[in-house]
Formats: structure tokens, sequence, C-alpha cells
């Protein structure tokens, strides 16, 4: 597991994403999981910005080991959080000629969703990412 984290910490600093090595994540089925897959293997969106979609989805998977919130609201606190730097994240989408549309919404709810799930939350995904502006 420690072998994955550290691979993983050097991919993103290769990448020049310096915070990698901050991200401290290790639930099993979110160190196995390709965050955003559909969105890389589409060329509309730039892998440089997946990649900090990415990291967002990363530092919120950070959070809820680190806080472990017992309430629904306390949860969402942290995914409105995420969504709210989607919001930040889909103005750079849009400076390079590409956006959070259909096909990437669904991706990133997929992936909350996931993140939710793995965590052993059962909650209501639109509520979850309710401040989403895409």
């Amino acid at each position: 597991m420690e072998l994955k984290k550290s691979i993983l910490v050097s991919f993103l600093a290769l990448l020049g994403i310096g915070c990698g090595s901050d991200i401290q994540v290790s639930n099993p089925k979110i160190t196995e999981y390709k965050f955003l897959d559909e969105m890389y293997q589409d060329s509309y969106f730039p892998n440089s910005i997946v990649d900090k979609g990415k990291i967002i989805l990363l530092e919120l998977c950070s959070k809820i080991e680190e806080k472990k919130p017992e309430s629904s609201e306390s949860v969402y606190k942290l995914t409105h959080a995420a969504t709210e730097k989607f919001n930040e994240l889909n103005n750079e989408f849009g400076e390079n000629g590409s956006e959070i549309e259909t096909a990437a919404r669904e991706n990133i709810g997929k992936d909350f969703a996931h993140i939710l799930e793995s965590y052993g939350y059962n909650l209501d995904i639109e509520e979850a990412m309710a401040p989403r502006e895409w």
C-alpha cells in the first residue's frame, strides 16, 4: 500500500503538482480507483486540468479520512467545498477551450458517488454536489 502511495506522489510530482505529497489516502477502494478516467480518455479535456480535478477528489478523500465525519451535514460540508473547487476549475477549462459539460459532469458525479460509497456513506449525490455551477 505504501508503495502505491509513493508511486502516486512521484507521479504527481512529475506532473509538477506539488501538493501531491500532502494528500494522505489509505482506503484501498480509493487508492485502486481511476478517478476521472473518462475525462482522461477524451482529448476535449486537457489532462493538466483533469489532473487538478483528480487532486480535488483525492483531497476530499483525505479530508474524509482525517475528519471521519459522522453526520450527513458534515459530509456534505466536505463535498460542497470540493464541488466549489470544481466550479473554479470549470473557469480554467473554459480558458483552454473546454468545459465541464454532460460527459464530465457524469464522470465527476460517478466519482463523488464512488467516494461516498467507499467510505460507507449512503447519501444523495445531487445534494453532495448541490453548489455545482456546471
